[in-house]
């Protein structure tokens, strides 16, 4: 990652961006100051969505009474496997996986209109591959304070983290 890609992204904090939930009304993200944050780009149809969303479920129930939140992103550009509205992603995900944090509006993380969230997160933290999206369940982990700590393929399971997750929640 060159320092160009670097520059192009202002902000210093995810605490910067304001996002849309799943009904399209404006979320400050400031309103995460001071939590551990894991934002996941999600699908509902991929090979690996019935196994990380209970995962995800499982590490939100643990540690959000601890300040962990959970931010994710619906995504269709991997395939095509998010194909549905904001809203019925969300019926999808909070009945069938009983997920209790925010799912947000349907984004592109990838490409000239990719969120710009995303771009941040890209930004903070490359892959050997480079700084693009590979697929869907893509993970940044954020500290307290808003910057990008860590970054994990699809393959990465949402408990195989939980490390890191405790780290970033017990640093002050």
């Amino acid at each position: 990652m060159g320092v160009c890609s670097s520059s192009s992204v202002p902000q210093k904090s995810i605490h910067e961006f304001i996002v849309k939930d799943s009904k399209g009304k404006d979320v400050d993200l400031s309103i995460y100051k001071g939590k551990v944050l894991l934002v996941v780009n999600v699908a509902s149809k991929c090979g690996f969505t019935s196994s990380n969303y209970p995962q995800l479920a499982e590490i939100y129930k643990k540690y959000k009474s601890e300040g962990f939140e959970i931010l994710a992103f619906p995504c269709n550009q991997f395939l095509k496997q998010e194909p549905g509205s904001s809203e019925k992603i969300e019926e999808f995900v909070c009945t069938r996986f009983e997920a209790e944090y925010p799912i947000f509006h349907k984004v592109r993380v990838n490409g000239p209109n990719a969120s710009p969230v995303y771009k941040f997160l890209k930004a903070s933290k490359g892959s050997i591959l480079g700084s693009s999206i590979k697929w869907n369940f893509t993970k940044f982990l954020v500290d307290k304070e808003g910057r990008v700590i860590g970054r994990y393929g699809t393959r990465t399971s949402p408990l195989s983290i939980e490390g890191d997750i405790q780290k970033a929640l017990a640093t002050q």
